[in-house]
């Protein structure tokens, strides 16, 4: 669901560890209230089954690229979060993705000859470790009731990621994708900010589909996870003035358009 950086791991994972009855019979997991690994995140993957919530805060936009998958995003320049503020707080009302969700936690193969997932986690993250408060990660031996409740939302986020790459490759199968572009005029400013580097649904070639592709999408709920993401387009205004309210708005270049990459680091 998301691009690897330089380690291998998923956005977000510095380092991954199986999670061990012996190794962290005393573990425990405290509330954190805020992410500071996110405040330069701009873009954040998302599942087919949080495009109707997610709808109502971000644009939806997917990523370029062979393999496109749905991002959520929460800035529209490299960087920029305008959803949290410096220290990883949110500045309000959001929607918070199940990928931002699960962390520091994940399903992983541990493995290449084995299809069987082990729960894990990052043991970089603050929010575990053999702290005095928090919740026990097991209790007698046996995982504790948090503890089964995270594995159970990591399962579930499996099997949403598996019906969101089913609902990429209809997208793709159907050739309803186009690279998107998006022009932002601000007063004052000869030029607009034109924002590239992401793809988007090809409203043209929706109109044009033959009617028993259309009965299709329709039946099998593609077709309202569709205009979810054409709907959240129109707050990529909303994130601009956002940001420039907030001193993160891109700097005007006479000469040219700005151009800004829409994919996840």
């Amino acid at each position: 669901m998301a691009s690897a950086p330089a380690n291998g791991l998923p956005v977000f994972y510095n380092d991954l560890i199986p999670l061990s009855s012996v190794d962290h019979a005393a573990w425990r997991s405290r509330t954190v209230d805020s992410a500071p690994f996110l405040t330069t995140q701009h873009a954040i993957p998302l599942t087919v089954d949080e495009f109707v919530a997610a709808q109502r805060f971000v644009p939806i936009i997917f990523s370029a690229g062979d393999e496109p998958v749905p991002l959520a995003l929460m800035g529209l320049n490299e960087g920029v979060n305008t959803f949290l503020d410096d220290d990883g707080k949110l500045r309000g009302p959001a929607y918070v993705p199940a990928y931002v969700r699960r962390y520091p936690w994940m399903l992983a193969k541990l493995r290449p000859d084995s299809d069987e997932l082990s729960l894990c986690f990052d043991p970089t993250s603050d929010a575990l470790g053999t702290f005095e408060e928090g919740q026990p990660l097991f209790e007698d031996g046996k995982p504790s009731e948090l503890t089964q409740g995270v594995l159970k939302f990591c399962e579930d986020f499996e099997q949403a990621a598996a019906r969101t790459g089913q609902f990429m490759k209809d997208l793709k199968d159907l050739d309803l994708l186009m690279d998107g572009e998006v022009a932002i005029q601000v007063p004052g400013n000869d030029q607009p900010f034109v924002y590239r580097g992401f793809r988007m649904v090809n409203e043209e070639k929706l109109r044009d589909m033959r009617g028993d592709q259309l009965r299709k999408i329709s039946q099998n709920g593609m077709l309202p996870l569709i205009y979810a993401h054409l709907f959240s387009l129109q707050l990529m205004r909303e994130l601009f003035e956002a940001q420039v309210s907030q001193g993160k708005g891109p700097i005007a270049v006479p000469a040219a358009p700005q151009t800004a990459d829409a994919q996840p680091n």
